[in-house]
């Protein structure tokens, strides 16, 4: 280990703030609140799901001051080392004139009761800044983390529509002061490990992905925090003591998207953001399911490698990737080992992974020309919600149009993402038909037997897990609405 520095340090608007004491668990909105009494963040629903609490944080990104709408009420505090956290206070003088977006917001009637209007002023800011003339369906995008019972969001995409005609973001302050934030931040992190705390309320950033693979060796109880859309859950709704917690989301050795040998790969704190046009322009398919992770805020934070080390069975990405054959790397000190990521799922809550083990990369093969591959996702509402199951399927026919191979995965119908390989057997060798798909189907009984619980029945879930492989089919033969993408 070299040299450590005892602070976390980041810029709050334009305060530099160096912390060398504060619990592993602490959250950035409780700091905001409690701590700084900057209360225009509010606290709606502690789990990253409405969005009252949405902030922008700012981080060096290749040279560039790149800010991203996040959720405060999920984010630590340790995690914010080397960050800019833009709050809703900072966007307007006290005796100054609105801002562009809060005067839209304003003369459009986009606010009502006004509780959750802080976070979507924040989150049409973040937009703004990147596309000041959005669309309708951009407007909608930005607002998918963000919940509101009064106003029906007709008056808020007006808004979010109007704001260049209040202002141009080139003069925006924000914009105006990114060169002296930029200079600011170069100077903070340093290279250098931080560590703040003691026992059960340590913090751990590491500087490299060789120092996080010593550190964890060192403290294997320890917590790996990379986004906290889950892991922010077990604080604020279980209130579980998961400290001491070692920070990976700014590792830049797991930060990386490369194609080599026929493959993506993905390292493990690369956000769902951040991979988007890598793996939609791979995998076209992917497009829908992909914008139905979360919100923005929550595609901002949480990571796909992280989404497959928690191993949870409704995770969004696992099933996609299990039918696309990916592999999982898995590092421990210095030696690393691979693995098809389906065997990485044991059991519910348990993976395999060794004490001091972290996943490190996800390599995801390209699609053959001619296999045909669909991803479903399903759930109450269509944005913003926790899939009730997910299936993905992946199809070759040989040249007599009879299945060659087929790999058919779901998340949502076991403990486990899990693939269905008793259909699968059913469907090998057979002519890719209509009596073909119907003979299958009883076969879902053998591999899944789904629980009921708030979000779907086990029966709802076997039939739309049924009704899946059927549409799949009718989309692959022309008989559906959205023909299923062939590589060509």
């Amino acid at each position: 280990m070299g040299e450590v520095r005892a602070a976390i340090r980041f810029i709050l608007n334009d305060e530099d703030v160096a912390l060398d004491s504060v619990p592993a668990t602490r959250t950035l909105l409780d700091y905001l609140r409690l701590e700084r009494r900057l209360k225009g963040s509010k606290e709606g629903c502690a789990e990253g799901d409405c969005g009252a609490c949405t902030v922008l944080v700012g981080r060096l990104r290749n040279g560039e001051l790149i800010y991203r709408s996040v959720n405060a009420c999920i984010c630590f505090v340790g995690s914010l080392d080397g960050a800019h956290v833009v709050t809703i206070e900072h966007l307007s003088a006290p005796d100054g004139p609105l801002h562009p977006v809060q005067q839209a917001m304003v003369d459009h009637h986009g606010s009502q009761c006004g509780f959750c209007t802080p976070g979507i002023v924040m989150s049409l800011y973040g937009l703004w800044m990147t596309s000041p003339d959005p669309s309708t369906s951009q407007v909608e995008t930005a607002l998918q983390g963000n919940l509101c019972r009064c106003t029906g969001y007709a008056p808020i995409i007006r808004a979010g529509q109007a704001i260049s005609q209040y202002g141009a973001p080139a003069v925006d302050p924000l914009v105006a002061e990114r060169a002296r934030i930029k200079a600011r931040l170069a100077t903070l992190g340093g290279g250098r490990r931080v560590e703040v705390g003691q026992g059960r309320d340590r913090i751990i950033v590491p500087a490299s992905a060789d120092d996080l693979a010593s550190a964890y060796l060192d403290n294997p109880e320890a917590t790996l925090v990379s986004g906290a859309t889950d892991v922010g859950l077990w604080v604020t709704k279980f209130m579980r003591d998961i400290g001491p917690l070692i920070f990976v989301g700014e590792i830049d050795e797991l930060r990386g998207i490369v194609e080599a040998e026929g493959a993506l790969v993905i390292g493990a704190a690369v956000t769902y953001a951040e991979a988007a046009d890598a793996m939609v322009s791979r995998f076209p398919q992917l497009a829908e399911l992909w914008g139905r992770i979360g919100g923005t805020q929550v595609r901002n934070m949480g990571t796909i490698g992280a989404n497959i080390a928690n191993g949870s069975p409704i995770g969004d990405t696992p099933p996609p990737l299990i039918a696309l054959e990916a592999t999982v790397t898995l590092r421990r000190g210095g030696a690393r080992r691979t693995l098809p990521l389906e065997n990485f799922f044991i059991a519910y809550g348990k993976q395999d992974r060794q004490p001091g083990e972290f996943v490190e990369s996800v390599q995801v093969p390209l699609l053959p020309a001619g296999e045909r591959f669909a991803c479903y996702k399903i759930s109450k509402r269509r944005d913003e919600d926790i899939s009730a199951l997910c299936g993905a399927f992946r199809v070759a026919l040989d040249a007599r149009g009879h299945v060659g191979s087929v790999r058919i995965a779901f998340g949502g119908m076991a403990a486990t993402p899990k693939r269905a390989t008793s259909v699968e057997a059913a469907l090998l060798g057979q002519a890719w038909t209509e009596t073909t798909i119907e003979a299958a189907l009883p076969a879902f009984a053998t591999d899944f037997q789904p629980l009921t619980d708030m979000r779907a029945s086990a029966g709802y879930r076997l039939l739309a897990a049924q009704n899946l492989l059927r549409r799949f089919h009718l989309e692959t033969t022309g008989g559906g609405q959205r023909l299923t993408r062939e590589v060509a």
